[in-house]
């Protein structure tokens, strides 16, 4: 028992250590300029643009730039530690929180870490050089779940699950709640900035992410998983309803946001 308590304490004081908070504070700043991007795709989108509005889209940007090779390694590395760092969250955080609050805390911190593996290993990826569109990846899933015994009732749960998760970033940018995880500015000026960039960008996060969901289950219920398109086909069926360009603007300009708010949580972000 002692030995596995000395193994427990080395691991704990390696996640609290200071250059794996730095190596995980900038998994935010990645992410953040990955939403960055896709919203610069989905503001071009809006005025005829034909690219792909989500990570792949994004990352493929970042792979074409001067030393991209570097950068989605680099982003690769980032993503993996602050997966890391949200996984010994899991296991050594919130002991100060009420036992009853204290489960859905660790939740939480589970699916964040999930998501920051799936982008290290998305990194990864573009950085052997898989550069297989977001879209048909997402068809492949759907249609390959879509056959299992019981698929089509575990994809309708996910897609509402996606679905339930953006009207949740929607009320947490409403109520501001995301201000709980931050430490906000003593400047008054960032303050009011960090605020309207959590604000816009949860709540176009929301939408986004509403949007995708909201094609899970069409695309089960019509037994289609050519209609499962993940981000990128959900605002390219956006634009084709009316005032549709209009919403992808504001979901665009508002992903803009919500990336530079993270790239902000990357310095003001409670990880300590």
């Amino acid at each position: 028992m002692k030995d596995l308590e000395d193994v427990a304490n080395a691991a704990e004081d390696a996640s609290n250590s200071r250059a794996f908070v730095i190596a995980a504070r900038a998994g935010f700043a990645v992410s953040g300029l990955l939403h960055l991007l896709i919203g610069v795709i989905a503001v071009r989108l809006a005025l005829g643009d034909s690219q792909d509005a989500d990570q792949g889209g994004a990352m493929a940007q970042l792979a074409a730039q001067p030393a991209g090779v570097v950068l989605l390694w680099a982003g690769a590395v980032a993503c993996l530690a602050l997966g890391l760092w949200q996984l010994s969250e899991v296991i050594f955080g919130y002991r100060r929180v009420a036992v009853r609050r204290r489960l859905g805390k660790k939740l939480a911190a589970a699916g964040q870490g999930i998501v920051f593996f799936v982008l290290a290993i998305g990194f990864a990826s573009f950085g052997l050089g898989n550069r297989k569109e977001s879209s048909e990846s997402t068809s492949d899933a759907t249609a390959q779940v879509m056959s299992m015994p019981f698929g089509p009732m575990l994809l309708l749960l996910v897609g509402a699950g996606i679905a339930i998760t953006g009207v949740v970033f929607v009320i947490r940018g409403l109520l501001k709640s995301f201000t709980k995880q931050i430490v906000l500015p003593a400047s008054k000026a960032l303050r009011r900035g960090t605020l309207i960039l959590g604000v816009l960008g949860y709540m176009a996060k929301g939408v986004a992410l509403f949007l995708v969901g909201l094609l899970v289950i069409v695309a089960t219920l019509q037994s289609d998983p050519e209609e499962s398109t993940g981000l990128d086909g959900a605002l390219k069926s956006l634009r084709e309803q009316p005032f549709g360009d209009l919403a992808l603007i504001f979901i665009g300009v508002g992903l803009g946001c919500y990336g530079l708010f993270l790239i902000a949580k990357s310095r003001v972000a409670k990880m300590d």
